[in-house]
């Protein structure tokens, strides 16, 4: 008996493994394939290409009509009396200014507690108590009798402090028909053995371009932005791969 409870022990917590394994066997995967490598910025995507997407309709202007100058030298829209200085088409550069400063303090508490009892019986089943002993035996008595407690208490917190300033050329590698860019720059910064690059992508309005050829990255659409490195010092920092290995793998 001792041996088949242990069978059947081993049996429970093989297949309570092998669903554990199954349920994470994607992200396991995809992990391990990671493993070494930089997390990737995910891709610029079309908003109105995704699941849910609802345009916004609000309250417009009515469209003006727009008069021209025939005999005058300044062009509309141009910042400069000769030629407009500011990137518009294909190749132009302009200068992307990241001013990030972001501050999160957070604290989340969340306690829960449940207290259930159930009891059901019979006392006197036709007059059971006047039978004597033995046919008490016989009739039912108590049919359900059950209790259960649970209670919960979970806390979290997330205080971070990012700051980053700095200042990266791109290039427009795209005009969209209506008119707004779309740019990319890349930029490495080689100190010793350590290579510092950072990463800038998104779309921009011209409007929003400064006369000086400069836009703020918080006036860039879809922005993608990354700052990081890659050399000696980010590998001491990063933990080896057999211990990643380990991280993966074991379910506790």
């Amino acid at each position: 008996m001792f041996i088949l409870m242990s069978k059947n022990r081993i049996v429970v917590a093989g297949a309570s493994l092998v669903m554990v394994s199954l349920a994470s066997g994607c992200s396991s995967i995809d992990r391990l394939s990671q493993i070494g490598e930089q997390p990737k910025l995910a891709a610029i995507e079309n908003p109105t290409a995704q699941p849910g997407y609802k345009p916004v309709q609000m309250p417009m202007p009515k469209p003006e009509t727009v008069s021209y100058n025939a005999n005058s030298l300044w062009r509309n829209g141009s910042r400069a009396f000769f030629r407009d200085q500011r990137a518009a088409r294909i190749g132009d550069l302009l200068t992307v200014t990241v001013n990030i400063t972001d501050k999160a303090n957070i604290a989340n508490e969340t306690q829960r507690s449940r207290s259930n009892k159930e009891d059901s019986g019979i006392s006197d089943f036709i007059g059971a108590k006047t039978l004597g002993v033995q046919a008490q035996k016989v009739l039912p008595g108590r049919i359900l009798t059950a209790d259960s407690t649970a209670s919960s208490d979970g806390k979290g917190s997330v205080n971070r402090q990012e700051a980053l300033q700095t200042n990266v050329a791109a290039v427009v590698t795209q005009v969209l028909p209506n008119g707004n860019l779309v740019v990319e720059g890349k930029q490495e910064i080689r100190v010793n053995f350590e290579i510092r690059e950072l990463i800038v992508a998104g779309i921009v309005r011209p409007e929003d371009i400064q006369s000086d050829n400069t836009i703020d990255s918080s006036k860039i659409a879809q922005a993608r932005i990354a700052y990081g490195g890659r050399g000696q010092i980010t590998d001491v920092q990063q933990p080896r791969y057999g211990q990643q290995v380990m991280d993966v793998l074991l379910p506790f």
